[in-house]
């Protein structure tokens, strides 16, 4: 799983820098690209929560399968643009099936106990962000070369139909028993005997059995029950953990929103170097991904105290980006900003399984992107009006941000705790 989900992030990061000038190439205007990107983000909005659900309810492989290969699909079809409609053409099916990361989460959450969640997500997370480290040198490499923005797009095409295949050979009829055992195991089983084990695989044959039949279900009855899903999540004690999520990732992209800007305005820094200090950036949080289970041993396994404090040292560091007086205190807040967002992105995702359950995992971590999502639209428009007053208005509105979310969870401390599942209405 963490292979597909580094070739994932490596071929789409290869094209992603390219396209705002591979669209201009086409004649567009800075509008029309802006409201195609803008589109794009919205298609993600509101998909996010539908596609996590149904994988939910057709299993994840079926579902895991489809975004592969429709994404594949949108990054063909993209390879084949000439004209601006063809290039807002492709970016449909990848704006509504490019859920592949959220999907193989989900998947990662239904294999492992709850304890080690944490410690895998962040060696996902670690995965993902190599690729993503690499795809942009190997993208400007290769858009130097003839048609090089097509080739591209092509070559990214082919490396989902690449994971499609890796998903396809996982040991799926392992994967339902492994996580009956760590539901087992929850429940204070240690020692199966030899009629238990047998019970067990049995049970995989049949769940799976299930999964296959819940895929030829009529649409209509996977719209609905998609919907009901979704009606639970909404209905549940959920909603201060998806509001920690929204305010936190504000305050975050808030302080990446201006960078640069603000880096040369404030200590008259050119952008290669702010290009080097988030590529650094980005390094230092693959490494905070492989230092979670050290980390989560020293809490022990406290995922709610490791939240707090690492979106406290959040706040924390963003407040002293905004009052540095010299490059070198922005560096220092960078190296350990690193840290605790890589820390705090695990933990909330974390946190919103725990509470929410492993039941409907799919949807809650589509809920989750849903939130991100929205926290990408309203960042822009509020760093628009905070730079109005200062180039230190954003980081300093997102410190502003981050102090409500830490307030938010000290409210709500003794739920956190007490790792009850909120039980969802349809249920």
């Amino acid at each position: 799983i963490f292979l597909p989900s580094f070739q994932d992030l490596f071929g789409v990061s290869m094209v992603v820098p390219l396209m705002n000038l591979h669209i201009k190439s086409l004649g567009a205007s800075h509008t029309v690209a802006g409201i195609i990107g803008s589109l794009y983000g919205i298609m993600q909005l509101f998909s996010s929560t539908f596609v996590g659900c149904w994988s939910d309810i057709v299993g994840r492989r079926y579902s895991l399968l489809a975004c592969i290969l429709l994404s594949a699909l949108g990054y063909f079809l993209l390879g084949t643009s000439t004209t601006v409609f063809l290039f807002a053409i492709s970016r449909v099916p990848v704006g509504i099936f490019k859920h592949t990361l959220s999907i193989s989460k989900a998947l990662l959450s239904d294999l492992v106990s709850e304890r080690d969640r944490p410690l895998v997500m962040g060696r996902f997370n670690a995965a993902s962000s190599v690729g993503f480290i690499l795809g942009p040198v190997v993208g400007g490499y290769l858009t130097e070369l003839e048609d090089g923005f097509y080739l591209t797009s092509f070559i990214c095409a082919c490396i989902f139909l690449l994971n499609a295949g890796l998903v396809w050979m996982l040991p799926w009829s392992e994967e339902n028993a492994g996580n009956r055992e760590h539901q087992q195991g929850n429940k204070g089983t240690d020692n199966l005997s030899a009629k238990a084990n047998r019970d067990l695989h049995l049970k995989s044959a049949t769940n799976g059995a299930v999964t296959s039949d819940s895929l030829f279900r009529s649409p209509w009855v996977q719209v609905a029950t998609v919907l009901k899903r979704i009606k639970g999540i909404a209905c549940s004690d959920l909603w201060d953990i998806f509001l920690v999520r929204l305010l936190m990732s504000v305050a975050i992209l808030l302080y990446y929103s201006n960078f640069s800007l603000a880096l040369d305005e404030r200590f008259g820094v050119k952008p290669l170097f702010a290009g080097y200090l988030m590529s650094y950036s980005s390094a230092l949080g693959v490494l905070a991904g492989c230092l979670l289970g050290p980390i989560t041993r020293l809490y022990q396994h406290n995922t709610y105290r490791i939240l707090l404090h690492s979106s406290t040292l959040t706040c924390t560091l963003i407040l002293l980006y905004a009052s540095a007086l010299s490059i070198w205190m922005v560096v220092l807040s960078s190296t350990f900003l690193a840290f605790s967002t890589t820390i705090g992105r695990t933990c909330i995702i974390d946190l919103e399984l725990t509470i929410g359950g492993n039941e409907a995992s799919g949807t809650l971590l589509g809920v989750g992107q849903s939130v991100t999502s929205v926290g990408r639209i309203v960042a822009p428009l509020l760093s628009g009006i905070a730079q109005e007053f200062s180039p230190c208005g954003p980081p300093s509105l997102g410190v502003g941000l981050a102090f409500v979310a830490i307030l938010i969870m000290n409210a709500n401390k003794q739920k956190y705790c007490s790792h009850g599942n909120v039980k969802l209405k349809n249920q």
